[in-house]
């Protein structure tokens, strides 16, 4: 898988998990401590996140980092 795809798939997952949370995008940009525009960014794929960036991301969603990456998981 490209770096880019798995951004962007990495980007849509954040998304779909935080709208079944019912967060807000601000709202969770907020619980995960991440800059608003930084978390548009994200979700769109336009960035590739740290281990830090992911953590915070799966601590907000209640998940371990495990869970959130085997989401990824093509296979």
């Amino acid at each position: 898988m490209r770096e880019v795809d798995l951004a962007t798939k990495f980007g849509e997952l954040v998304r779909r998990l935080r709208l079944q949370r019912g967060y807000s995008q601000a709202g969770f940009a907020e619980a995960s401590k991440i800059d608003r525009a930084h978390m548009g960014e994200i979700e769109r794929g336009e960035v590739t996140v740290t281990i830090v960036t992911a953590r915070r991301i799966a601590q907000a969603l209640d998940m371990t980092l495990a869970d959130l990456f085997s989401e990824l998981d093509d296979r």
